[in-house]
């Protein structure tokens, strides 16, 4: 394939369909700014939309619901990751994290150690049983998340896992919004504390 065929701005289009682009990816970051308007050209052809999130430094595609009246809707080509329940409510705990850590100002990133997690969770739990199953099992939601972005491993600390460190990335405010996050909260309220 010549060169001359492919878009100026592709190595910028195939990195966003690997997920979410950060600004501390300094060349691409710059290139997603400078070619944003093509992209979004070339993006609003194929059904999908390109959002651009500069105070909080990442950028991502995303694919609106199909308009249910159409005559030919789109197949998803993007899937929405189905998280498990321990991971929605780290999840939910990492995003009121973040929220907290903006309320006070300190600083741009949030790095949590799997054991602030930990304490963070434990809120959430009456029954002694079911926590103490969720905290010696973190890993999984962990992973979960990492893999879905929302999560990056800082610092590995292979002789205690529990002084692992990790970033909240901040496109969990885009994935899990306020609205969001007060609906997932009730129904996990109601899941920890079913009505009698």
């Amino acid at each position: 394939m010549s060169e001359r065929n492919i878009a100026p701005f592709a190595h910028v289009f195939l990195k966003l369909m690997q997920g979410p682009v950060y600004e501390e990816e300094r060349s691409y970051w710059k290139d997603i700014l400078s070619w944003q308007t093509e992209l979004h050209k070339y993006l609003q052809q194929t059904g999908l939309q390109l959002v651009i999130n500069e105070a909080d430094g990442f950028a991502r595609i995303v694919q609106p619901e199909n308009d249910e009246n159409s005559d030919r809707p789109l197949p998803r080509l993007m899937r929405k990751a189905r998280l498990t329940y321990e991971a929605t409510l780290l999840c939910i705990v990492l995003r009121e994290a973040l929220e907290e850590f903006d309320l006070k100002g300190t600083g741009t990133k949030l790095y949590l150690t799997q054991k602030e997690m930990k304490e963070r969770l434990t809120l959430f739990f009456k029954e002694r049983h079911n926590k103490s199953k969720l905290l010696k099992d973190l890993n999984k939601p962990i992973n979960s998340l990492l893999s879905v972005g929302i999560l990056r491993l800082t610092r590995e600390d292979v002789a205690n896992k529990e002084l692992q460190q990790y970033e909240v990335k901040r496109v969990i405010k885009a994935l899990v919004n306020n609205e969001k996050l007060e609906e997932i909260k009730t129904k996990l309220n109601l899941h920890v504390n079913p009505v009698q």
